[in-house]
């Protein structure tokens, strides 16, 4: 075993792959560290069938010091602020800095929320997802609890979240609106599973707009439709890049994700990869999504072994042809979308609760 160092930055879904490879197949190396700051991971596919009341918050979760003790990472408990100018090294919010052979990159995207719809009190970004959860829990928990909640974003994020909003356990009913843009909703799936998402929220009494929304003086508006002052603004409008990367030199997109070739390595930084939300793929258009996050992290995985022991990276993560969603309703049934296909039933709900607590289970028995 090589005398190096393997650095990971961020726990996102891709690295939790990343981890249960090491606790299977052994350390690539003689020292594997990890920077992250949280002492949980969110899974995000539960979270809407958390706000609906159907998991507790500690079966969405994913301890990390059992994993790292398991796998023989030693884990720094801070976050990552920048890269050395030698650039090969990591420069943490405490001051030090770790030097490493090969880094890899999966915190996930940052919120960007205000940058997009304006500061307001009362909005409350889904990114970091600890924060969106320790907030709406505090919510919920009040005497104050909101009443309208007005949830901004089309696509399957923002479905799902409405959904669990409109289904959480609490003494008076809830009020929501899907404000879903512009672009309208589920704008990437065909328009059969739109017709069968729109059936389903006018059975659940729940509001769509399809226009953009902004903070203005006089609070939420949204041209051309008339909307009740929401006592809570729930934006899932996708995540932004953090800064240090690009402050860092490293290549990023005109949205400052870090741009990485086919095997999630890094343009202009060879020896750092980035996978998950962070990055943007160059060679093809794979969108951001805790799916393909999942799927690309034992992919990289096996790149990270391949660059450890100075041979260059042969996997790539394709995704699939068609992309395979569950949408949670809140109300024990779920909708399909498969290409042209949309179906909804409870065995579906079944199928999806399935395939979540499988993922869990991976990272917690």
């Amino acid at each position: 075993m090589s005398g190096k160092t393997l650095l990971l930055i961020g726990a996102g879904h891709a690295h939790l792959g990343v981890i249960d490879d090491i606790r299977k197949n052994g350390l690539p190396c003689e020292r594997v560290v990890i920077v992250e700051p949280r002492k949980a991971m969110h899974y995000s596919g539960m979270i809407p069938g958390w706000l609906a009341g159907e998991y507790r918050a500690s079966e969405a979760m994913i301890p990390l010091q059992p994993l790292v003790e398991e796998a023989g990472i030693e884990w720094i408990q801070a976050s990552a602020v920048g890269i050395g100018a030698s650039g090969r090294s990591v420069l943490l919010d405490d001051g030090t800095q770790i030097a490493f052979d090969i880094c890899s990159i999966a915190t996930g995207g940052s919120g960007r929320a205000s940058e997009v719809l304006g500061d307001d009190p009362r909005l409350l970004d889904i990114r970091p997802i600890d924060r969106f959860v320790d907030r709406w829990r505090d919510l919920r928990d009040s005497a104050a609890t909101p009443r309208r909640i007005a949830v901004v974003g089309g696509g399957a994020g923002g479905l799902e979240l409405a959904f669990g909003f409109a289904n959480a356990p609490m003494p008076k009913k809830t009020r929501v609106t899907l404000i879903a843009g512009k672009g309208g909703l589920l704008p990437d799936h065909a328009a059969s599973v739109q017709r069968k998402a729109r059936t389903e929220l006018a059975a659940q009494g729940i509001r769509l707009i399809e226009a953009d929304a902004s903070f203005e003086e006089q609070g939420l508006c949204v041209p051309g439709h008339e909307l009740k002052p929401p006592e809570l603004v729930v934006a899932a409008i996708g995540s932004g890049a953090p800064d240090w990367p690009r402050e860092s030199g490293l290549a990023v997109d005109e949205d400052g994700f870090i741009e990485v070739d086919r095997y999630q390595r890094s343009g202009s930084h060879p020896p750092i990869f980035a996978a998950g939300d962070v990055a943007r793929r160059t060679d093809r258009r794979l969108p951001h999504s805790g799916v393909h996050a999942v799927y690309a992290g034992p992919v990289l995985a096996d790149n990270l072994r391949r660059a450890m022991n100075g041979q260059a990276p042969t996997n790539t993560y394709r995704g699939r042809g068609m992309d395979f969603y569950l949408f949670n309703t809140g109300r024990g049934e779920a909708i399909v979308s498969y290409g042209q296909i949309a179906l909804k039933g409870r065995w579906l709900r079944k199928l999806k609760d399935w395939l979540d607590r499988r993922w869990i289970d991976r990272f917690t028995r």
